[in-house]
């Protein structure tokens, strides 16, 4: 599969995957390209309310109304991944009608209409060819988003409901547990 062709895919960490950056994560690749890949963790919520780095914001915020953990590079930086209809200063469309938002306008600004958003403190990025390496020893399984997996009211049950959705030895993945002994 040409390397262009995974945006827009959900990566599922497997257990053989120890980085603890990616424990049970769910990430959307928004490029990916031969220099590398990049994305964002959907399912790790931070305690840290959108309302207080960004209170115009607030009304178009998808439940939980949180700032999420978007992966361990640049964790100072943010991404808005919104759904919306329409063009405009601010908006760039990215597929399956989800954008990115510049933060730094006001929603007023935008020019497009947004029906929910998301705010991601830093991202997870690869090099050339990493990604492509860790697929193939197993540490994520590739599968396609679910129109609400990008911006789902449930993040801390997505690894486990994108996983069972796969069917076959997949979905046994679900019901991997954090802890052997537990089992």
């Amino acid at each position: 599969m040409p390397a262009s062709r995974l945006a827009g895919r959900l990566l599922v960490a497997t257990p053989m995957l120890r980085d603890p950056n990616f424990d049970r994560t769910v990430v959307l690749l928004l490029d990916h390209n031969d220099g590398g890949a990049l994305g964002i963790v959907l399912n790790r919520p931070s305690p840290l309310a959108v309302a207080e780095p960004l209170p115009q914001w607030v009304d178009l915020v998808a439940d939980p109304p949180v700032v999420f953990v978007g992966g361990p590079v640049s964790p100072g930086s943010a991404i808005c991944l919104a759904r919306a209809d329409g063009d405009g200063a601010g908006w760039q469309p990215l597929f399956g009608g989800l954008g990115t938002i510049d933060l730094s306008r006001t929603p007023a600004e935008l020019g497009a209409d947004i029906a929910r958003l998301r705010v991601f403190a830093g991202y997870a990025g690869w090099g050339g060819g990493q990604l492509e390496g860790e697929i193939e020893a197993g540490a994520w399984v590739v599968t396609r988003a679910a129109p609400g997996d990008a911006l789902s009211e449930e993040p801390d049950g997505l690894w486990r409901a994108v996983l069972a959705r796969q069917g076959g030895v997949v979905a046994a993945l679900a019901s991997y547990p954090r802890d052997l002994t537990d089992n």
